[in-house]
């Protein structure tokens, strides 16, 4: 009794020796916090752009579009075009069948209307994506010409085409054409009856790839230079798009809105629109009245069908253009005058205080959680149906309500997979879990008979993929953990059992694995089959994560027998995908996967042994100077050894913390994000990244993607420390993985009050202060030790 006593009076008096210390941790109550420099968001719904980044043609006074005065676009008519000869005849190889065309108007799609003089008319050939399609003018008599002027549907571009004259002979070969009307210069002047074009390539839409000509004009146009402005607003923002004019000429000239997150893809067409989906022009089009006025951009169009736009939009660059689509005359035309006196963002973000906050000695760290945070601020949103993903997605029970959406610019559709990161980035920074647990009780309301649980709602709910349902309990759980929210996980709890006790158990083999079904696919539909170590290791942490939720609701029978099913899978596991490396991707392969082995060692399927083991593998066999790629070879598809995700990369970067492996873990993130942080757009979590570093599937790549955030959640509760134990953060646990950082501090909102965190190591020691809410209690353990404390400040040093 006397030698406990003389313990506990030295480590007393070393808690006092540390409050000295840990006091110079806290910035006075009138300043403002020091974290607040890394905040990235706006303040404001009211968002302007920060420069002109380019002005081309007749534009002036460019810095107009940023309050200066007025920028004012200029550009003449076209010049009048050439006729071809009276009786002159076209042809073609196939032409696609009248009918009532896209706007209700009787339409006929002959190769005559190529040459008839009107631009709202064209050729349509008949062969969906099978070419070569052909399309052949014949003049009554001999002409000569130096080349030809092609005006095409926005539908249907020919990208690759040849010209040839009556006698076969090339005149003109054209490859990756994207342009809306292009002059084709001959090689040298021809004279020739005949003028044959070739198209063997065309520019894929959602209306179909076919050939779609609206006019070929003899000779080369060359019209007026259309006048454009590129404006930055500096980093990747989301919502409606708002210029304001002083006024246009009589005419109706046109605008035309392109948009794009990075300025690699930055052209006359947008990185990628929703309209995209329907084979839209890639662009936003609007009509200028004369007088002064104010435009904001919405979906929809004119009564008439014409000028369309998008509305909400997520990217850092809008180029503006004086142009207008040949199908919108005459409501809009392609010259005139406007003038421009500020271009605005009608912010849809989310915009409120930080409930939860972090800051360290590591500045690069610090501002990666700041843009982890607003990452998912941009993702934070009422789910609308003009603006959500267009493929069957829109959903009575979310219309209206916030929601969690994977990405700003594009799907902008709720994810369950993107909730299970973006859920606990949300949880531990703003008052918005409510996003979460909308989209999570909508996807549990759709549950089929069977069991399976959609991954979000495209395609009326039906989107098969095979490992979402996991996700949905993982994501649950912590909804329920984070905020003790248990009425939820009463209210779903029976959905739960459905999945986890139907219909996982009808896509289980004899040795107790899931092995996927044909016709599903998982969270980057990569084609895999069987018993997969992903699956199967993400199958032991919803089987745990649902015994945890049933432990709280007090199902014991429930706890035991997923525990122990667990328990088995994780065994199967072990038994036939462990090679002494690493675990395999899946059964019969060689390449090893980042998704498998990181979730296996977060899960508790891999023992300490083989967590240092299949770190030591990755780090050594994965590492490119953007993060970890997701497979160690080429063998599943052309890029797996170059292609990083940042959502598998959270399960590696969490495992090497929890494994001891701090400063790798560290290093990993810092390679990641900070080659994210460091490349256009900047500040925002790409989807994923491919060769090089570049966005990995191009434009089409979304630069601002919720499922990228865990770099937030890993830096809080693992480097950090502080993590919920149970629901609403009654109890919770401290264990901090400092490795290199000198000190950090944090907080984390509960449904009890914040809990704060801080500490710092030097000269051998480490000392830690925590401030709990009253009546939680929790763990903390620190160099190896471990102390339990409850409800107050309480500061500990271990030397």
């Amino acid at each position: 009794m006397r030698a406990r006593n003389t313990k506990s009076h030295r480590l007393e008096l070393s808690l006092i020796a540390a409050l000295v210390l840990v006091a110079s941790l806290t910035p006075t109550a009138t300043a403002a916090p020091s974290w607040r420099q890394y905040v990235v968001g706006p303040t404001s719904r009211d968002v302007h752009p920060v420069r002109v980044l380019s002005a081309t043609g007749d534009v002036t006074n460019p810095d107009g579009l940023l309050g200066a005065g007025v920028t004012t676009l200029r550009r003449p008519g076209p010049p009048a075009r050439a006729a071809w000869p009276s009786g002159t005849t076209a042809s073609a190889s196939s032409s696609h069948a009248p009918n009532n065309g896209n706007d209700g108007r009787p339409r006929t799609y002959d190769a005559a209307n190529a040459i008839d003089g009107s631009t709202d008319t064209f050729w349509n050939d008949d062969t969906l994506a099978a070419y070569p399609d052909v399309l052949t003018l014949t003049t009554p008599s001999a002409v000569t010409e130096s080349g030809i002027t092609m005006q095409f549907n926005a539908d249907g571009v020919p990208q690759d085409f040849t010209v040839q004259d009556a006698d076969g002979a090339t005149l003109a070969t054209v490859t990756g054409n994207t342009r809306l009307q292009l002059a084709v210069r001959f090689e040298q002047p021809a004279t020739t009856t005949r003028f044959r074009i070739t198209i063997t390539r065309d520019q894929s839409t959602g209306k179909g790839e076919f050939t779609r000509v609206n006019e070929v004009w003899p000779g080369l146009v060359a019209d007026p230079v259309a006048p454009s402005v590129v404006v930055d607003f500096g980093k990747v923002v989301v919502g409606y798009p708002k210029l304001a004019f002083a006024g246009a000429s009589a005419n109706h000239p046109g605008l035309r809105l392109a948009f794009s997150e990075s300025t690699q893809y930055l052209g006359d067409r947008s990185d990628f629109t929703r309209s995209d989906f329907a084979g839209g022009p890639g662009t936003d089009q609007h009509a200028v009245p004369t007088g002064a006025s104010t435009w904001t951009d919405t979906a929809g169009c004119l009564a008439d069908g014409k000028v369309c736009a998008d509305g909400l939009h997520g990217f850092r660059y809008v180029k503006i253009t004086l142009d207008a689509l040949p199908g919108d005359a005459p409501d809009a035309q392609p010259s005139g005058e406007v003038g421009i006196s500020g271009v605005s963002l009608d912010f849809t973000g989310f915009i409120g205080d930080y409930t939860g906050w972090f800051e360290s000695s590591d500045t690069q760290l610090n501002q990666y959680w700041y843009d982890a945070a607003y990452t998912n601020e941009l993702v934070i949103d009422t789910f609308r149906p003009t603006d959500i993903e267009p493929r069957g997605a829109d959903s009575p029970t979310l219309d209206g309500k916030l929601v969690l959406h994977d990405g700003a610019k594009r799907d902008r559709d709720p994810y369950v997979g993107d909730i299970a990161v973006s859920g606990r980035t949300t949880y531990l920074t703003h008052d918005a879990a409510v996003a979460a647990r909308n989209v999570l009780a909508d996807l549990a309301d759709h549950q089929r008979a069977d069991g399976w649980i959609p991954p979000a709602s495209i395609n009326g709910y039906t989107l098969p993929l095979f490992d979402y349902p996991l996700w949905w309990v993982t994501a649950s759980w912590d909804y329920v953990l984070y905020t003790g929210d248990t009425g939820y996980g009463a209210q779903y709890y029976a959905r739960v059992a459905k999945l986890l006790d139907g219909w996982y158990p009808s896509v289980t083999d004899s040795r107790g694995l899931l092995s996927r079904p044909a016709g599903y696919g998982d969270y980057a539909f990569l084609p895999r089959d069987g018993e997969v170590t992903y699956y199967n290791a993400l199958y032991v942490q919803a089987l745990k994560d649902a015994a945890q939720l049933a432990k709280s609701l007090g199902h014991n029978a429930d706890v035991t027998r997923w525990q122990q099913r667990a328990a088995a899978v994780s065994a199967a596991v072990n038994a036939t995908a462990w090679d002494g490396s690493a675990y395999v991707d899946a059964a019969g392969t060689s390449r090893h996967g980042q998704d498998g082995n990181g979730i296996a060692i977060v899960a508790g399927v891999a023992d300490a042994g083989r967590a240092t083991t299949a770190l030591n593998y990755l780090a050594a066999h994965t590492a490119l100077p953007y993060g970890n790629s997701f497979m160690d070879d080429n063998t599943l598809v052309p890029d797996g050894s170059q292609r990083v995700y940042a959502f598998t990369s959270y399960p590696e970067i969490e495992a090497r913390f929890l494994a001891g492996q701090a400063n790798s873990a560290i290093d990993e993130i810092k390679r990641l994000y900070g080659w994210m942080a460091g490349h256009d757009p900047g500040h925002t979590d790409w989807e994923g990244i491919g060769a090089g570093g570049s966005l990995y599937e191009g434009a089409y790549t979304s630069a601002a993607h919720g499922w990228s955030t865990g770099v937030l959640p890993a830096l809080t509760n693992d480097l950090l420390g502080a993590t919920p134990t149970s629901p609403g953060f009654a109890t919770w646990t401290v264990a901090p993985h400092p490795g290199s950082v000198s000190w950090a501090r944090g907080q984390l909102p509960t449904p009890h009050g914040p809990l704060s965190v801080s500490w710092q190591q030097g000269n051998g020691s480490i000392t830690l202060t925590v401030t709990a809410p009253p009546g939680t209690k929790g763990t903390v353990q620190l160099a190896g030790r471990t102390f339990t404390v409850g409800g107050g400040s309480h500061t500990l040093t271990v030397r």
